[in-house]
């Protein structure tokens, strides 16, 4: 039996830090949160197979839950590994100041 999981779509305008922390657990659901790690640091008790299907059907929930906008961005990574961290480096420092700048609102 299979879950549906909705969340909105990253548009890079909406708040990535909450939108990180909804993947996560979807991820979680889904038992594929880490290959976050990079299939390098995978737990060693997974066969290879078994690392890469983790981490495609990581990347598939990652790019599912990705506007186009975003995902253009992105699309060139091939692990989920690689690309947490091309949207961590394009996101988060803009969520990042868009938080201080609403604290000094």
């Amino acid at each position: 039996m299979g879950s549906k999981w909705e969340i909105e779509k990253f548009t890079g305008k909406n708040d990535f830090g909450l939108w990180k922390v909804k993947v996560r657990a979807i991820l979680t659901q889904q038992n594929c949160a880490e290959a976050l790690l990079g299939i390098s640091n995978m737990p060693n008790t997974l066969s290879n197979a078994e690392k890469n299907e983790m981490n495609d059907k990581a990347l598939s929930v990652i790019i599912l839950c990705l506007a186009d906008n975003v995902l253009r961005e992105v699309a060139k990574e091939k692990t989920v590994a690689a690309m947490w961290t091309k949207l961590d480096a394009l996101y988060m420092t803009k969520s990042l100041a868009h938080k201080q700048c609403l604290k000094e609102r």
